[in-house]
């Protein structure tokens, strides 16, 4: 019984504490409602322009969107690449008083959290979402990242994941796919 007790102590607090702060508590932005673009479930194809034989490598792979509450898309991915299958979880959600989308990755391949701050491009159809990481070309060296979401259409999904070079311009590093699957 002291485990039950013990586990609904920090649900009771924080049901005390939106109570209190309810009338603090905020809406759902247009920004947040962007994000419901992304729910559902999707497969993708992604290649890089060198893998470790140094010809192309490609992936590919599965994603399932979902939105937590009105704030945040949850994506549980999994895929495959030569040799290895991974796993990731990505956040993504909208800070109003930071006016950027933030966000989260984490994935069976590093210890790295990335930590994602971004934005909707003027066409309102990509998002841009900028990290930093350990350089995978400079061992020990952390570098500038941008990954990038762009809709062509409801259905279809451009991702870009880019590394920022030494003179400050970006470097594609992979390109993939996502297509919708349409639910039976």
């Amino acid at each position: 019984m002291k485990l039950v007790l013990t586990g609904l102590v920090p649900v009771v607090l924080l049901c005390v504490a939106n109570l209190a702060s309810s009338q603090e508590m905020s809406a759902p932005t247009p920004e947040h409602k962007w994000l419901d673009k992304f729910v559902g479930k999707w497969e993708s194809t992604s290649a890089a322009p060198v893998g470790p034989d140094g010809g192309p490598m490609e992936c590919t792979g599965t994603a399932t969107y979902r939105m937590l509450g009105s704030f945040w898309v949850i994506s549980d991915m999994k895929g495959e690449m030569p040799g290895m299958k991974f796993e990731a979880v990505q956040t993504i959600g909208y800070d109003p008083e930071a006016k950027a989308y933030i966000g989260t990755w984490v994935d069976t391949m590093m210890n790295h959290l990335w930590r994602y701050k971004g934005h909707v491009d003027k066409s309102g159809n990509k998002l841009l979402l900028e990290a930093e990481g350990p350089n995978p070309m400079d061992a020990g060296k952390i570098a500038k990242f941008r990954d990038s979401y762009e809709f062509d259409g409801k259905d279809h999904i451009i991702a870009r994941s880019e590394i920022m070079s030494e003179d400050g311009t970006w470097v594609e590093m992979m390109r993939g796919d996502m297509r919708r699957v349409k639910e039976e």
